[in-house]
């Protein structure tokens, strides 16, 4: 059985300190197949994987490629046997080209020793083209957007010769049409004789390219199945260790005063140009408002524009009566406003500080955290504690730091420090980003019960059927306006689409 498969992970297991991460884990990887590897934040999935890309070595357990023992010690290793991944947060230099980004560490040279950047730009043009990655091998990597940085991961992959290539939740932080683009991608791939990975929590991806799906659970493999031969409902089960439900159950809301109001705002974009134009939008206590859109409409400006992290160029922005359009952000949620920022990596947390400091980031100067300008870290710690229980925030422990999260895990630590506050007006910004069934049902439940303790409520988020779960009115943004306002039951994906494009329903 051993040549059937390219790779074969056997009882491996991962321990830091205490905790264990892998606890004798059973994965093996077909020639030419989309195996994903599904599973809860914190379970383990990335864990495993980076043991096979050379970033980890096993405390116990065995490799075998192409029927070989290996061990893998390094990414230097795991190049060298045909292993390549593409991480969740990319790994790329903002400041060099495309190319640079590509041939770093594997530097194509002349007969004089200099780096042959012609040589190597033809052949990534050669590779982007055989595998459909289009990339402009001479642009900053600052300059492109977040899909084609995906795309400069994978031909960094394939620049190296990789025949298995991992990739580590690669929908995240791309929109819905970058998806449709990457999994076409993976398709190609798989056809010119490439094997994947897929680590993921998103059910739908999974039955759209995957054949078979292992699926993980706290640390232990659980099941691997044909794909074809399982239904979202014994995936989401399998992963979470109980049925999950799709839909979040919710009483009508009753809306009260106005809490935020945004009057005819304007607000520019880094080059000057404005992407927030002539905005109006009210969001009431007891309510919850939805924004939908296509990325790069203005949402980001929007929202940092109400949270105080940019100028509005004109316009009016209230909060609870007072008009906040110059403030800083301090002054900002010292009005009972909380926030949860689309970047968490950028605007959410600090990463090397620990998880217990980033969720004390907005109280750390209030008692009981401090006093008299000295901090209380039994406070602190206590509450993390008290926090990573409440929200199921998985690492190990309150005093890692928080780049020691999986991406899910810190998404759930910035929601649960903001929530925790009782905001009286939450702004929340691609809030299941990055997370799986279960916790995305939890989260969209925490959402709910807090508009039904009568706050207020605002919600951007490029999932549409999230948008229509959770929202009371959802606000289409196009083009930096409110190009209308819907009720989650009087409308549908298809018309949201369309207005999300422009269009007008009839």
């Amino acid at each position: 059985m051993t040549h059937d498969y390219v790779i074969e992970m056997r009882d491996i297991t991962k321990r830091f300190g205490e905790f264990v991460a892998n606890d004798h884990i059973n994965l093996n990887v077909k020639k030419g197949e989309i195996h994903a590897l599904l599973g809860e934040n914190g379970a383990g999935k990335s864990t495993l994987m980076n043991m096979l890309a050379g970033l980890l070595e096993p405390t116990s357990g065995e490799i075998v490629i192409n029927g070989q023992s290996v061990t893998i010690e390094s990414p230097s290793k795991a190049a060298q046997l045909g292993i390549g991944m593409v991480h969740q947060h990319f790994m790329l230099v903002d400041a060099f080209t495309v190319t640079e980004n590509i041939i770093l560490g594997s530097e194509t040279t002349n007969a004089a020793g200099m780096i042959d950047l012609k040589k190597a730009t033809a052949e990534i043009t050669a590779l982007s083209k055989k595998y459909g990655l289009e990339v402009d091998p001479t642009a900053k990597v600052a300059d492109i957007s977040v899909g084609a940085q995906q795309r400069v991961e994978i031909l960094k992959t394939l620049y190296r010769g990789a025949d298995l290539l991992i990739f580590d939740e690669p929908t995240a932080v791309l929109t819905p049409d970058e998806i449709a683009e990457l999994l076409k991608i993976m398709k190609v791939l798989v056809a010119e004789g490439k094997s994947i990975v897929l680590i993921t929590h998103k059910l739908d991806e999974i039955r759209a390219v995957a054949d078979r799906v292992t699926v993980i659970r706290r640390g232990k493999s659980i099941e691997t199945v044909d794909v074809a031969g399982a239904t979202n409902d014994d995936l989401a089960e399998w992963m979470v260790g109980r049925s999950v439900s799709f839909k979040t159950e919710k009483i009508a809301p009753n809306p009260k005063e106005v809490v935020l109001s945004i009057e005819n705002l304007v607000v520019n974009e880094n080059r000057g140009i404005p992407a927030v134009k002539n905005l109006s939008l009210d969001v009431r206590a007891g309510e919850i408002v939805g924004i939908a859109g296509i990325d790069g409409n203005g949402q980001s400006e929007l929202i940092q524009a109400i949270t105080g992290l940019r100028r509005a160029k004109s316009g009016k922005i209230t909060i609870k009566g007072v008009d906040v359009t110059h403030y800083s952000p301090r002054k900002i949620t010292e009005l009972s406003v909380g926030h949860v920022p689309e970047d968490r990596h950028r605007d959410g947390m600090i990463l090397d500080m620990t998880v217990a400091e980033n969720f004390a980031l907005q109280t750390y100067y209030k008692e009981p955290i401090s006093k008299n300008g000295i901090l209380n870290y039994s406070k602190i710690n206590e509450k993390a504690r008290q926090l990573m229980e409440e929200f199921d925030v998985r690492g190990a422990g309150e005093l890692i730091p928080g780049k020691s999260l999986s991406g899910g895990n810190q998404q759930k630590a910035v929601i649960a420090r903001e929530i925790d506050r009782d905001p009286d007006l939450l702004i929340v910004s691609q809030p299941t980003r990055g997370l799986d069934v279960g916790a995305i049902e939890y989260i969209r439940k925490r959402l709910i019960a807090e508009r039904d303790k009568g706050k207020a409520i605002l919600v951007v988020s490029f999932e549409l059927d999230e948008i229509l779960d959770v929202s009371d009115r959802i606000a289409v943004i196009h083009d930096g306006s409110i190009h209308g306002i819907v009720l989650p039951a009087e409308t549908t994906k298809q018309e949201l689409g369309m207005l999300m494009a422009g269009g007008h329903l009839k």
